[in-house]
C-alpha cells in the first residue's frame, strides 16, 4: 500500500506539531499559588497528556487506517485551539509558550491542508 504524498505530509506535519505541544506541557511552569494547588496542576497536567495521545490515535487513524471522521476532529481541535490562543494571547501577551503555540497551530494548519489537497483526496473512506 502506498501512502500518497500529502497524507505522508500531513502525518509529519501533524507529529511534529503534537511533539511541539507535548513539550510545551512538559516545560509548562508548575509552581502551586493560591488559585492552582499541586492537586490541580497534577489533574490538568495529565488531562493535557490524554489529549494529546488521543490526537496522536486519531492522527494514525486517519493517515494509515485511512478514516474521514479523525481529519474533521482535528480540523475542529486546531479551530478550538487558535480561539484559546486569541484569547490567551488576549490576556497576557505574546510570549515564549504562546509562540510555541501559535508554531504548533501552523504545523497542524498545513497538515491539514495537505490532508484535504493534492493525492490524499482519495485516500480516506467515508
Amino acid at each position: 500500500m502506498n501512502v500518497p504524498r500529502n497524507v505522508l505530509w500531513f502525518e509529519a506535519l501533524l507529529y511534529l506539531s503534537l511533539t511541539l505541544d507535548a513539550l510545551s506541557v512538559a516545560f509548562q511552569d508548575r509552581t502551586p499559588s493560591a488559585e492552582m494547588t499541586e492537586a490541580m496542576i497534577m489533574v490538568a497536567t495529565v488531562m493535557a497528556g490524554a489529549l494529546i495521545l488521543l490526537l496522536v490515535y486519531f492522527v494514525y487513524l486517519a493517515a494509515r487506517q485511512r478514516r474521514n471522521w479523525p481529519r474533521w476532529v482535528l480540523a475542529a481541535a486546531l479551530v478550538l485551539s487558535v480561539i484559546s490562543l486569541v484569547q490567551i494571547i488576549g490576556d497576557s501577551g505574546l510570549a515564549l509558550d504562546s509562540g510555541i503555540e501559535i508554531v504548533s497551530c501552523l504545523l497542524t494548519a498545513a497538515g491539514l491542508y495537505f490532508s484535504f489537497t493534492g493525492d490524499a483526496q482519495g485516500w480516506f473512506n467515508a
